[in-house]
């Protein structure tokens, strides 16, 4: 059998720890979103609670198909008025701890899936 390398170029979370995480070789200490292969940086810092379409508008306008919110170390439930109105956008919210999104993220992106990921750090 024949092996070949994957050449393609997506952004990887590498490693989460309390307070920080590694997406590549850039080592974040403050909340981040990203796409498979964009980095939107000075993401605001925002409560679970306090999130909306305006506040994840970044996020949207680059068309994921599923949006993987970290909450920090514990789990927290997106509010449901969220979750419907992008539902009704066609675009599924899945929220789990953060350490729990970065897995599912790098699952995603290397099944070939259009995912975004706020992931929230504390």
């Amino acid at each position: 059998m024949k092996f070949t390398r994957d050449n393609h170029t997506h952004l990887s979370i590498r490693r989460i720890e309390r307070g920080a995480l590694t997406i590549g070789e850039e080592t974040f200490t403050e909340s981040i979103a990203l796409t498979s292969d964009t980095l939107l940086r000075d993401w605001p810092e925002l409560a679970v609670d306090q999130l909306d379409l305006n506040a994840l508008q970044r996020l949207l306008d680059e068309k994921p198909e599923v949006i993987v919110l970290g909450t920090g170390w514990q789990h927290q439930f997106a509010p449901r008025e969220l979750m419907f109105d992008l539902a009704r956008r066609g675009i599924g919210l899945e929220t789990m701890d953060t350490p729990a999104a970065c897995r599912t993220f790098n699952i995603l992106v290397g099944e070939g899936r259009r995912p975004a990921a706020l992931l929230l750090i504390d």
